[in-house]
């Protein structure tokens, strides 16, 4: 009798451990916000496929076709990622309006997305507000900026200076300060994502202003709310000015 109560009793707890196990297996799995695949595919410098599906790297915006630094930018993730085990770190939204997950890209613990920013290869970007990730991408391109390579490389004509950025009337006026008129012919005027303004004929005299508004680019809004950057490049796409908030 007591050793069949025994036996009883081991095998309610050898049960309980199996339904404990399975619950935490169940747990983890049902809240892990991450997975693993191989990296098939690089489309362009911020997207690549695993699987199924096409992975939008979170945090960065790379230059589109035919931009400069585009050629840069996918070779850095083919370089690092094509063909290798990848883990894919997701962010409060799975999926955008595409169906394309988004991700941030670990490969041996490092993050490839943060890799792009930090080399000049990519912006950092975030579209859906600031999160966990934010302050290491701003201070990755700050770096970038200080060693001035790729997209971080400065351009020579510093006099041209952005005297207002006003977020609420959506305006933004650029002045020259220079000792003489500046032909900003070629330059562009760009957000975090893909809106930009491309100045025609245009000889920025000494002292002289130039407003731009949303209604230059043809858009009810440029710059967000949630926060955005501000990108001024020169005809040969080096960078005349930063900022973000």
């Amino acid at each position: 009798m007591k050793e069949e109560r025994l036996l009883l009793l081991a095998t309610i707890f050898f049960l309980i451990f199996l339904s404990y196990s399975y619950l935490d297996s169940f747990l983890i799995n049902s809240f892990d916000n991450s997975e693993y695949g191989i990296a098939k595919r690089v489309i362009d410098g911020d997207t690549i496929e695993v699987g199924n599906y096409s992975i939008r790297l979170l945090g960065i915006n790379s230059p589109e076709k035919g931009e400069l630094g585009y050629d840069k930018a996918k070779q850095f993730l083919i370089d690092r990622v094509l063909n290798k085990e990848i883990k894919l770190v997701f962010g409060k939204n799975k999926f955008d309006l595409y169906h394309r997950k988004l991700a941030y890209v670990f490969l041996e613990n490092k993050n490839i997305n943060l890799e792009s920013v930090e080399n000049g290869y990519s912006g950092f970007y975030f579209p859906e507000g600031k999160d966990s990730y934010y302050k290491q991408f701003s201070n990755a391109w700050k770096n970038c900026l200080d060693k001035s390579i790729n997209l971080c490389e400065k351009s020579e004509d510093y006099c041209i200076i952005l005297d207002e950025w006003n977020i609420q009337s959506q305006k933004v006026i650029l002045k020259n300060i220079c000792n003489q008129n500046v032909n900003i012919e070629g330059w562009s005027v760009k957000d975090e994502g893909r809106k930009k303004y491309v100045f025609k004929e245009k000889i920025l005299k000494q002292n002289e202003k130039i407003v731009l508004t949303n209604e230059d680019w043809n858009e009810t809004y440029v710059w967000t709310r949630t926060g955005d950057s501000i990108f001024v490049r020169d005809e040969k796409g080096k960078l005349v000015i930063w900022n973000n908030y």
